[in-house]
């Protein structure tokens, strides 16, 4: 018999971000002053919130808008070599309106461009983790899925 130790359990830091697209089908990516790489709009879920509140917080300080936040796409277990264990959830967007579009004020501190791209071009844009999760929750909001992905890859059914 073992004797479970609050030091054995995973303590993943969990993130929420969400896909946004425009009228042809291109995901919006942010352009992080802080990173070098483009990134989607999200981010760490704090003490109490959840997932989708999360998601919604991160949207409105980053892009200062608050459109609907729709259906989870995709899980990742994720863990990161330097920063732990993560958890990360992300959520369809849909076609960002025109109303919001125009309403876009990206939070200075953090971000200094967005832009729409080709889905097919995210191994280009960000990093492949990222890239991932950004082309399985492109295929998961076609076909009417959630996918659960570990490391950004589908996670094997055999037990």
């Amino acid at each position: 018999m073992t004797t479970d130790s609050a030091d054995s359990f995973a303590r993943p830091r969990v993130a929420a971000g969400v896909l946004f697209f425009d009228e042809q089908d291109r995901v919006l990516l942010v352009v992080p002053s802080y990173k070098d790489y483009r990134d989607i709009p999200g981010g760490y879920i704090e003490h109490g919130e959840t997932p989708t509140e999360a998601a919604a917080r991160e949207v409105r300080e980053e892009l200062g808008i608050s459109p609907p936040i729709g259906r989870l796409l995709v899980t990742d277990w994720a863990p990161n070599q330097t920063e732990g264990d993560k958890l990360l959830f992300l959520f369809d967007g849909g076609v960002l309106a025109p109303e919001y579009r125009d309403k876009i004020q990206l939070a200075p501190d953090e971000l200094t461009a967005y832009e729409f791209h080709d889905v097919a071009q995210a191994h280009e844009l960000t990093i492949s983790r990222l890239a991932r999760r950004i082309i399985h929750g492109h295929a998961a909001r076609q076909d009417g899925s959630t996918r659960y992905l570990e490391h950004g890859e589908p996670a094997s059914q055999a037990l």
